[in-house]
């Protein structure tokens, strides 16, 4: 009788403990890329605007996206560059975070370095890298 007691009581804390962790993660929830354009390393042409679609929506004040060029037909030792003029936005729905040019970038490698955050204000990062021809 004592065991069943017992059983019971560890079957109980068990079903507690994993409801509260079922409960708690959407507090965990980070924003994740799904779609990126120009895509993971594609080439392209006539890049005039980097844009990235998150899975939920972003706090635009802590998001964000860096474009840099690293690296440059026929300049083997160019520095990586951060593209100046860059005007960075967060779309209409909340989720789509867009980094748009004056004019399309120039033919060379690039990374778009992006930051982002979600409800739960924790910051997460990663990049996109792209060759424009």
């Amino acid at each position: 009788m004592n065991y069943a007691r017992q059983l019971a009581k560890l079957v109980s804390v068990a079903s507690c403990a994993a409801a509260s962790v079922l409960i708690a993660a959407p507090a965990f929830a980070q924003p994740k890329v799904l779609v990126a354009e120009p895509a993971e390393g594609a080439t392209v042409a006539k890049v005039s605007k980097v844009r990235l679609t998150f899975s939920e929506p972003l706090i635009p004040a802590m998001s964000g996206v860096d474009v840099v060029m690293t690296s440059m037909p026929g300049m083997e030792n160019h520095a990586a560059m951060k593209m100046s003029g860059v005007k960075v936005s967060v779309g209409p729905d909340g989720k789509t975070l867009e980094a748009s040019f004056a004019r399309p970038l120039p033919v060379g490698s690039y990374e778009a370095d992006w930051h982002a955050a979600s409800s739960d204000a924790h910051r997460v990062s990663g990049k996109v890298t792209f060759l424009v021809k």
